[in-house]
């Protein structure tokens, strides 16, 4: 079957929800209304109001509820209706949802979920476009994934609610609806058995596009940005650009990271967070620590600024484009 992101993540909620029991499902208007972006659509018709439960408008309550529903066993998912709005919920995902495994020894992890559509783009005005997923990946004990295909989303789900720790799920919600790919129809993993598969999703990279000439680090909706850039690069210059998708912003596959690296010796990393402290500059840390002998260049870095997200008039101003994306690359393959 085809299907864009938003069906894909509510295709891998309702094969949850059906192999497991103890999946619940809870936000604010996820039930009802089927969340604003519609994710959750369906769900309260199946599965019924005591496993898909609209909320107050509380997202402290919110969290909280749910770390204390997975320490009697459940297998809470949120949603976070914007990402701005997790702001709220940000004391108990670091001092209870990262630290409950920690402080209990392993006995009693927080295995929560905690869905969060972020990003710009989509036209929305201040406290919906925010892009706060370093503020989660500088926490021990979290897992962030953010995917970028519908499949990848659709993998991803499930195997952040199999997994034990708690995860923090990234939507790029500009592209929720922009591409309709394959998916199989059968579920991409065996739900419910407890044997690890989510290791394979939640903690590995993707090649995008394959190339030797400049490694293009990118996550989110950013990553189709890359490869169109990536397209224009060998048209114009005849220069072959890898793209790979992090998927996993912590932990990194390092792996990937120097691999690329390595063999292209340029590299550059684009993301539309801020640009202080934000993935890329750890990525590009990562590779001048370990590959520095094999650069060409240094490591270049494509982002948003360091400013509050804009509003509509200069929201494109912000955001990476394709040609700021070859800009960048330009600079690195000229040095």
């Amino acid at each position: 079957m085809k299907a864009n992101m938003v069906e894909a993540i509510n295709k891998g909620l309702h094969e949850a929800m059906e192999a497991d029991d103890r999946v619940v499902v809870m936000g604010e208007d996820v039930a009802q209304t089927g969340g604003v972006f519609r994710v959750t659509a369906g769900l309260k018709d199946r599965f019924g109001d005591a496993r898909v439960v609209d909320t107050p408008l509380a997202e402290a309550g919110i969290v909280g509820s749910a770390i204390g529903m997975s320490m009697y066993g459940l297998l809470p998912v949120t949603e976070m209706q914007f990402d701005a709005f997790t702001y709220p919920a940000f004391e108990q995902i670091v001092t209870h949802a990262a630290r409950l495994a920690w402080r209990s020894r392993g006995e009693v992890p927080a295995s929560i979920v905690v869905r969060i559509p972020y990003g710009g783009g989509v036209r929305m005005p201040e406290l919906h476009s925010d892009s706060p997923e370093a503020l989660f990946v500088h926490v021990p004990g979290l897992k962030v994934v953010c995917p970028s295909t519908p499949e990848d989303a659709r993998v991803m789900i499930i195997a952040a609610i199999e997994d034990p720790d708690p995860v923090i799920f990234m939507e790029p919600k500009k592209i929720y609806r922009a591409s309709r790919d394959e998916i199989p129809d059968q579920p991409p993993m065996a739900i419910g058995n407890g044997n690890g598969s989510y290791n394979e999703y939640l903690c590995k990279a993707r090649v995008a596009r394959d190339g030797n000439d400049l490694a293009i680090y990118s996550y989110g909706a950013t990553v189709p940005l890359c490869l169109q850039a990536a397209d224009r690069l060998a048209q114009e210059r005849n220069v072959d650009a890898r793209v790979v998708d992090l998927r996993s912003l912590f932990p990194l596959d390092v792996d990937i990271i120097e691999e690329a690296a390595r063999e292209c010796g340029r590299a550059l990393v684009v993301h539309e967070a801020p640009r202080t402290a934000g993935i890329g500059a750890e990525v590009s840390s990562l590779v001048h620590e370990r590959c520095m002998l094999d650069l060409e260049a240094p490591v270049g870095r494509v982002t948003g600024y360091d400013v509050p997200f804009p509003q509509f008039a200069n929201e494109d101003d912000y955001l990476p484009s394709v040609d700021r994306i070859v800009a960048g690359a330009n600079r690195v393959l000229d040095f």
